[in-house]
């Protein structure tokens, strides 16, 4: 008498090859016309976080492949585990939530840190891409979040986890999957030394979105940007303050990069710059020492060191203020960025005032790119920053020319067009 089959678990069945099946014949009715598909069934789902949202352009589109990419230790996991945990709280939505890389146990003792401990929300760890796409499948859950690509692996193909075939191969089945079933998947990836995502070039182009988390070691800030979005705008940036009780939003960012106090102190300028649709005030100091070196110093913190080189030598050209020969030190608050080039005339007044003792108005921000010969040149969407200025309490701005000065109730606005006539309209002028 023949023995039966032995039967097999359905979550070790090989999902993956059943996603490989050959396709259907396709159907002889012609394709219709794009007017007349509609849109008003996709319901986006909202992730608990305004800034999030902001960013995948207005919540997650059901069947999507999301992926988060980010330094190690930066949060990605903690941002998902919240975002889980907040999506878990709403009546009838169920979230899967697969880790390749700790157990049940540890993913747990961080859901209780950052307050993720919800009923409606599953925990499974496994490496096996077969149980992956098996689980999601059997749970059809409201949201799906893999961490992380390089960790999972296909048996159906070779290479190590990690490389760029195995990457390949799950990155194709979790799509293949998310569309059949119209699950949407949040999917962690790990980022090389250089910071470029680690993997084939093609995990980029196979994803829907493509999310860069960012920040500084030494900063609780964070940065959330979507450098890809088929739903959504691709110049948004979302900040998010870390602390020891997970990740917080940040709906107002502008006093994160301003120092407190009210006093005017010499070395520092605020000035403007645009992340995405976001502008955000900078705070720029300087440190003016006299060198004992043979080649002086250059130190910079949140500055390009050769955009400063450049600025030293059109400020002794132009401004008649000479720092050739002196030690510069130049930073931004908090982790700041002011590497763009509208940033120029507020890094030049800073130094300034770092030599001349004499103090900017803390009332008074500069906004403005510097040639190399000595000219203060427009900078785009320059009434937007000043309008967060304004709102901001800053009464007088330091711009380049403008063809039509915008009103703005409570600000002045100084227009220069050459760096002297910025340095004295700023009281720093050598000859004053």
């Amino acid at each position: 008498m023949k023995r039966a089959p032995p039967l097999v678990p359905v979550l070790l069945q090989p999902a993956a090859r059943r996603a490989r099946s050959p396709l259907p014949r396709p159907s002889r009715a012609p394709p219709p016309p794009i007017s007349q598909i509609g849109t008003d069934s996709v319901q986006r789902l909202h992730t608990g976080f305004g800034e999030f949202d902001r960013i995948l352009g207005g919540g997650i589109v059901p069947g999507s492949v999301i992926l988060i990419a980010g330094e190690p230790g930066i949060g990605k996991s903690t941002l998902l585990l919240e975002t889980a945990g907040h999506i878990a709280r709403e009546p009838e939505r169920k979230v899967l939530y697969i880790s390749g890389e700790e157990s049940q146990a540890q993913v747990r003792m961080r859901a209780q840190r950052v307050n993720a401990v919800e009923d409606r929300l599953m925990l499974a760890s496994t490496t096996d891409l077969a149980t992956v796409l098996a689980l999601i499948e059997q749970e059809r859950p409201s949201l799906a979040i893999v961490d992380s690509a390089q960790t999972i692996v296909s048996q159906d193909v070779d290479g190590i986890s990690g490389g760029s075939t195995q990457v390949r191969e799950v990155a194709s089945a979790l799509i293949d999957t998310a569309k059949s079933i119209n699950v949407p998947v949040l999917l962690v990836g790990h980022v090389t030394k250089d910071g470029s995502i680690a993997g084939p070039r093609t995990l980029e182009h196979l994803v829907d979105v493509v999310c860069q988390f960012e920040g500084e070691p030494q900063t609780a800030l964070r940065l959330l940007r979507a450098v890809k979005n088929r739903f959504g705008p691709t110049d948004e940036v979302g900040c998010f303050d870390m602390s020891g009780e997970g990740i917080e939003e940040v709906t107002d960012p502008a006093g994160l990069f301003l120092s407190a106090g009210e006093t005017d102190v010499d070395g520092t300028c605020v000035t403007f710059t645009l992340d995405g649709h976001r502008s955000l005030a900078v705070e720029i100091q300087a440190l003016v020492t006299n060198s004992v070196l043979p080649t002086p110093r250059r130190a910079v913190n949140g500055v390009d060191s050769n955009r400063l080189a450049m600025l030293v030598a059109v400020l002794y050209r132009h401004g008649g203020i000479a720092l050739l020969n002196n030690d510069l030190y130049v930073s931004t608050i908090a982790g700041g960025k002011a590497r763009e080039p509208s940033c120029d005339l507020a890094i030049v007044a800073a130094l300034a005032s770092a030599s001349l003792s004499r103090a900017v108005p803390r009332t008074t921000c500069a906004i403005g790119e510097i040639s190399l010969t000595g000219q203060v040149r427009p900078v785009p969407r320059l009434e937007y920053r000043l309008r967060e200025a304004a709102r901001l309490g800053f009464t007088v701005a330091v711009v380049p020319p403008m063809k039509k000065a915008p009103d703005i109730q409570g600000l002045t606005v100084v227009q220069t067009a050459s760096l002297s006539e910025a340095l004295r309209a700023l009281g720093l002028s050598p000859r004053s």
